[in-house]
């Protein structure tokens, strides 16, 4: 079992230093830059969102951030002041190429801990990132791409030991739930089988620009060991894409396709402990697993 990683004191920031709505419209001006909802950017405007996503965080001195779509640098200057060194990964060249110097002229010292990755996060590997390697994920995600993007990370980056994203309200419930709940499902057994979730706030609208029509949630994470060590992490995640394709069926019918028949099915949810007339809704990570473990080698194959 992974240690509980001791919960940080809340860090108090000062408000210097951090963009407010006009710093963040003439900074945008200046480059040139417009939000888009093809990479899903709404820019956070509000020194007390970054202050609250940062606190609430819990970095310790000696963690190193990783932040993923970081925009025209609000939080990254909300976070140099208090993480060992800060890596951000922007997909956005023009936005990429500005955020060192958005750093200089606000973080003053702080800046030499940044390090600017132009990359894509759904592609970005450890090897990308070097060294010092990320320790913690604090994030304002694209809504876009919210969920991929955090079980990659987590999947890519072992050292990744904890978390606090924002995302889509409606994503965060998702992320959060457990088994029974109407929104548990996919996202939810995935994170579940990496760490244990928490929701960890709600965030209004008129903090962004452009405004959204949604609210934004807080969702933090602590990692865990994996359920079991004798399954492999793709055959379990294979059994939870089967278990949700198609949510009214029981398990005995929506995993026949990936155990090679209805009764194949049956006799692994059986040697798993679980009735074979169970939904996948009701199941935890810790089944799931026990299901991959009980069913024959072939089973899931190519998935």
């Amino acid at each position: 079992m992974l240690p509980e990683r001791p919960a940080a004191p809340p860090t108090l920031l000062p408000m210097s230093g951090l963009l407010g709505p006009a710093e963040i419209r003439d900074l945008a001006a200046r480059l040139g830059v417009a939000p888009t909802k093809k990479l899903g950017q709404n820019f956070v405007h509000d020194p007390n969102t970054v202050r609250k996503i940062v606190s609430t965080a819990g970095l310790a001195p000696d963690d190193v951030a990783l932040e993923v779509g970081p925009g025209l640098g609000s939080l990254t200057l909300a976070l140099l002041p208090v993480a060992a060194h800060v890596h951000v990964v922007e997909i956005d060249p023009v936005l990429a190429g500005a955020l060192p110097e958005t750093a200089a002229r606000h973080a003053g010292a702080d800046a030499a801990r940044l390090t600017v990755h132009h990359a894509d996060a759904l592609r970005v590997t450890a090897a990308d990132l070097g060294d010092p390697a990320p320790t913690a994920l604090v994030a304002n995600l694209p809504y876009n791409v919210a969920v991929p993007v955090v079980l990659h990370l987590l999947a890519e980056l072992p050292g990744l030991r904890h978390g606090l994203v924002m995302v889509q309200k409606e994503v965060a419930d998702r992320l959060v739930a457990g088994p029974g709940s109407k929104v548990y499902g996919i996202p939810s057994v995935k994170l579940a089988w990496y760490a244990r979730a928490r929701a960890a706030g709600r965030v209004p609208p008129n903090v962004f620009w452009p405004v959204p029509n949604v609210d934004s949630g807080l969702v933090g994470f602590t990692r865990r060991e994996p359920p079991r060590a004798d399954v492999t992490r793709e055959r379990v995640f294979a059994v939870v894409d089967a278990a949700f394709a198609q949510r009214r069926k029981t398990l005995r019918a929506a995993l026949a396709g990936w155990a090679g028949g209805a009764d194949r099915a049956a006799a692994a949810l059986t040697a798993a402990g679980v009735d074979p007339g169970a939904r996948g809704e009701a199941l935890t990570v810790e089944q799931f697993a026990a299901i991959a473990a009980s069913a024959p080698a072939a089973a899931g194959a190519g998935q």
